[in-house]
């Protein structure tokens, strides 16, 4: 019989199973790490209570996150957020309360995942630690509640897509133009119910900040999962953070893959997504000039330090227009701390920028920056369907934090690369 070479998703789940796991198969596996947050948590906790379960597998290995509505802006959600408090000191699992940031940047941050892991959580965008070598993916709020309670859950092992990014990014153009151009070539369910693996001299060039900002954005594809390998900048990431023993997983030369894709990164420029699809892609110019009356950085994907650095870079010594709102929400409050230390929060709040609580801010739509009828908003956020933000009548953009800087400053949708 001849052998045939794994993908890190094959190589991960059949670690955390004990099989010879291949694309296809089903395997039941054991668990490093499960997450919920507040718009999905109540839900496995109702759950729990149903099974009869008032224990979790591991309170070490669990964690809730308040920030898609947080602070609380109605009573409701106060009442969700204190059963979550709740739960936190009845089982001993880990709750970050609200202010903290979002649990893409938290979980991360806080080393509660490493390499080699598999973990899942309640929220579609739990692909983000693809990044860091991790094989995480999102699940529905039964499906992490059986998580929670046993520690374990069955997969059915993806088949892989491969995409090679050539040659580098150019001036002006970041990770974000990358993967909102690959939704724009394989559109939303190009990848559906796959893995992808993001290889090529662009990705190891990237920070490791701007790789999460890719794999974040695997689930607007179809993805289960976006995986990169764990390299140097990788694991000195981690120093510091975890006690866990990193285990990183690279693929097999001769893995086999679903589809092989190949970027040249040299003719990406500045992408923006146009409402209310997140494959509704064209390059800049060809939404320039767009007026706008909000700006919003932050989120999952692009709320991070690098991209506060980004922003402020563009923004140091101008204003934002007039006619125009700037929020902008740090992906967490190390990352307000690192922001206001560098200086980077005070030059966004002296442009004109409105700073609101580490978390998801105006993402989902539940509280902060609620756009008006009519309205068009440019984000650095991951979503732009219709309603996105709160209210189905505005119309959302989707872009770079360099071209979200730019276009605030102008009060259009305005190419960066005149500001490089």
């Amino acid at each position: 019989m001849v052998l045939i070479g794994k993908t890190i998703a094959e190589k991960i789940l059949s670690a955390h199973s004990g099989t010879d796991a291949y694309a296809g198969s089903i395997v039941i596996a054991e668990l490093d790490f499960v997450m919920g947050q507040d718009g999905t948590t109540p839900l496995a906790i109702r759950a729990l209570e149903n099974m009869g379960v008032d224990s979790v597998f591991d309170p070490g290995k669990v964690a809730v996150v308040m920030d898609h509505s947080s602070p609380s802006p109605i009573e409701g959600v106060s009442a969700l957020h204190t059963m979550m408090r709740e739960f936190g000191k009845k089982t001993g699992v880990t709750v970050y309360d609200v202010g903290e940031g979002v649990c893409h940047q938290l979980i991360p941050e806080k080393g509660r995942v490493v390499p080699g892991d598999l973990m899942v959580g309640c929220d579609s965008h739990t692909c983000t630690y693809g990044a860091l070598n991790v094989f995480s993916t999102g699940v529905g709020s039964t499906d992490g509640a059986a998580a929670m309670a046993s520690g374990r859950l069955w997969f059915k092992v993806p088949e892989t897509i491969k995409v090679t990014c050539t040659g580098g990014l150019l001036p002006g153009a970041f990770s974000k133009d990358l993967v909102l151009y690959l939704a724009g070539q394989i559109k939303a369910d190009g990848a559906t119910y796959q893995a992808m693996e993001f290889h090529g001299p662009v990705i190891d060039a990237l920070s490791v900040e701007a790789r999460m900002t890719i794999s974040n954005m695997a689930i607007e594809v179809g993805a289960k999962a976006g995986l990169m390998v764990a390299d140097d900048k990788t694991l000195e990431w981690f120093e510091g953070r975890s006690e866990k023993t990193p285990c990183p997983v690279s693929p097999d030369a001769d893995a086999a893959y679903s589809q092989e894709i190949v970027i040249d990164a040299g003719i990406v420029g500045p992408q923006v997504a146009k409402p209310h699809a997140v494959d509704n892609v064209s390059p800049v110019e060809e939404v320039e000039g767009t007026p706008i009356a909000q700006g919003v950085l932050g989120t999952c994907t692009n709320g991070r330090l690098e991209d506060l650095a980004v922003a402020a870079g563009i923004l140091r010594g101008r204003k934002i227009s007039p006619d125009v709102r700037f929020v902008v929400a740090p992906a967490s409050r190390q990352v307000l701390l690192d922001g206001i230390e560098a200086g980077y929060i005070q030059t966004l709040v002296e442009a004109g920028a409105a700073l609101v609580t580490p978390g998801c801010g105006p993402c989902v739509g539940t509280h902060n920056g609620v756009p008006s009828d009519g309205e068009n908003v440019i984000s650095t956020a991951n979503r732009n369907f219709k309603g996105r933000m709160g209210n189905s009548n505005a119309f959302i953009y989707l872009g770079s934090p360099a071209t979200v800087a730019a276009s605030v400053i102008e009060g259009k949708i305005t190419d960066p690369r005149k500001y490089f």
